[in-house]
């Protein structure tokens, strides 16, 4: 930590002045009007010439000029060594030794702004120095008061290992200003407090991330962003421990703190680097922020569009000028490893992927602890039970003229995204990695704007895992171009009406299922959910649900009777598709 520095309110020059042991002098100013705001550190009384080299600056001076010669060239001489000396004002008593202040004082006070004061009438030195220090040293206790208590107060939140947000927050509050934290790549990770909305709090990260050109997003990589142009009044330190640093702390402009702005940050990054090095990983700093930003789209925890796009572009997710596009990303089948190993080998494949020109930040899907099989993963799977996984959310933000995010050359083709999403699977997946594990990766349309990513987001969240549109390698993918209509159910699906609609069209189906007995296999759904997919190839139907042709055919018709429905008539077909997307199980 840097020497300490207080903002505690300081002795100046002008208050000084107002001193009644001062004003007993009957005190006039005449150089150095500019300088009345300079602060006093001591209060000295100077006799003789020798003694003015050995101040240090900052001092009051006091002097009855007893000792100094008289002729022009040894007064410019003391002249130059009082304003190399730079204390914080001059006194000069007029009557014992000088009737006028010397005209070489004066030009030398005035043009370095060192306020020279003369005094008219006798005065006791002794008790002016006495209440300058009075004040100078009850500045300090102040100072170090207010240095103990926030001291003590960011050592507890650090052993506490108090959350990161959490400590930015009462930074702020203490600093009464903004408070900005960003990780060694230059992407916010939280900030907190003072008055001003996030587009203009957040302004010189979103510039920076704009400027880097190249590079990833939050959790995206290693790029890092171009250094904030932050205000000349803003204060900045490292949050470092143990020879690393993992990130910088600043301040925005704001009132003097009596402990000094500087030393509050100093002691929030030390607060911040204990719980750092009790997070080796850095997990809390790398979800902290995703977290925060999918709360405040998915929650509509924002006040404006521009605010929310302030944040999620200081977080390194830029949204002026790009092609936007919400995804999930789930495993799928047995991964032969712990879920944290595949989560990380999932996470850094997607960002890999997107890498270097497009931007990703992810989290796991809050709503989603567990990710139950879809039917279509059950009936695909030899174990139902492994078939889901908690699925990953994803935020992309690419340029305009990517690759990756362009329409598939055929209908059948899997998406430039999902060919790179596999390529960097290879050579992640560790080698005991059953053949049967697949990564599913859904995308949502791609838009520009916020409204089109938070829209994007939206829909392919809610869609959950569909049957695949494409492949490649170990990747399957659902394409929300390519599967409008399943998009849009599975998006409608939480309403009461289409909720109605899905139980009362499979109700008989349903009820059939969860029967016992002679004649109730519990299958009919998967059955029929084959049968809709290859409608008119009932073969590739009945190879799909794992049934003999005739077994299959016998299923077919029992669902038939159940509903009273023709299962080859369009009408039918569409009303049991729909209700079959509306169902999340």
């Amino acid at each position: 930590m840097s020497e300490t520095r207080t903002d505690a309110p300081p002795v100046t020059v002008t208050d000084a002045l107002a001193l009644p042991e001062l004003q007993a002098g009957d005190p006039e100013l005449v150089a150095g009007r500019t300088g009345l705001g300079r602060s006093i550190r001591w209060a000295h009384v100077v006799a003789g010439a020798s003694a003015i080299p050995l101040l240090e600056g900052g001092e009051l001076i006091l002097t009855t000029g007893a000792g100094w010669p008289g002729d022009h060239s040894a007064l410019d001489n003391i002249a130059t060594s009082v304003v190399t000396a730079n204390p914080a004002a001059a006194i000069l008593e007029l009557g014992a030794h000088f009737d006028a202040a010397p005209a070489e004082l004066v030009d030398a006070c005035e043009r370095h702004g060192i306020p020279l004061i003369v005094l008219h009438r006798e005065v006791r030195f002794v008790q002016i120095t006495q209440r300058i220090h009075q004040r100078v040293l009850a500045a300090q206790t102040e100072a170090l008061a207010a240095r103990a208590e926030v001291h003590t107060m960011l050592t507890e939140l650090g052993l506490n290992r108090s959350p990161v947000d959490y400590v930015v927050e009462r930074l702020a509050e203490t600093l009464d200003a903004p408070v900005i934290l960003e990780d060694s790549a230059g992407r916010v990770v939280a900030w907190a407090g003072g008055e001003l909305p996030p587009q203009e709090a957040l302004a010189p990260w979103v510039a920076a991330v704009g400027s880097a050109g190249s590079g990833v997003g939050s959790g995206a990589g290693t790029a890092a962003s171009a250094t904030p142009a932050l205000p000349p009044e803003a204060e900045t330190v490292a949050v470092e421990a143990q020879g690393k640093r993992w990130g910088r702390l600043s301040a925005l402009p704001g009132p003097p703190h009596a402990a000094g702005r500087r030393t509050v940050l100093e002691l929030g990054a030390f607060a911040l680097a204990l719980g750092k090095l009790a997070d080796p990983d850095g997990e809390q700093w790398l979800q902290l922020s995703s977290k925060r930003l999918f709360d405040a789209l998915l929650g509509g925890r924002y006040r404006s569009d521009s605010e929310l796009s302030a944040q999620l572009a200081a977080a390194g997710l830029p949204i002026e000028g790009r092609v936007l596009l919400g995804a999930t990303l789930r495993g799928t089948e047995e991964f032969g490893g712990h879920s944290s190993l595949e989560r990380a080998v999932l996470e850094t494949a997607l960002r890999r992927a997107a890498a270097p020109e497009g931007r990703v930040i992810l989290i796991p899907d809050p709503a989603e602890p567990t990710d139950p099989p879809s039917p279509a993963a059950s009936a695909e799977s030899s174990d139902p039970a492994r078939a889901g996984r908690t699925p990953l959310l994803a935020l992309l933000s690419f340029p305009a003229d990517d690759p990756r995010v362009a329409a598939a050359a055929g209908s059948a083709a899997a998406p430039p995204l999902a060919a790179r999403l596999a390529h960097e699977l290879d050579m992640l997946i560790p080698t005991p990695t059953p053949a049967s594990w697949r990564a599913h990766l859904g995308l949502g349309a791609p838009g520009r704007g916020l409204r089109s990513l938070i829209t994007s987001l939206e829909r392919v969240r809610a869609a959950g895992r569909l049957r695949p549109t494409a492949s490649v390698g170990r990747v399957t993918v659902q394409q929300a171009e390519r599967q409008a209509l399943a998009y849009l159910v599975r998006g409608l699906s939480a309403t009461p009406e289409v909720q109605e609609f899905a139980a009362d069209t499979l109700g008989p189906v349903i009820a059939h299922d969860a029967g016992t007995g002679t004649g109730h296999s519990g299958d009919l759904l998967r059955v029929l959910r084959a049968y809709l997919t290859h409608p008119t190839n009932r073969s590739l139907a009945a190879q799909q649900a794992r049934l003999s042709r005739s077994v299959f055919y016998q299923r077919l018709a029992l669902i038939e009777d159940l509903l009273g429905v023709d299962l080859a008539d369009g009408t039918t077909i569409t009303a049991l598709t729909v209700a079959l997307l509306a169902r999340s199980d």
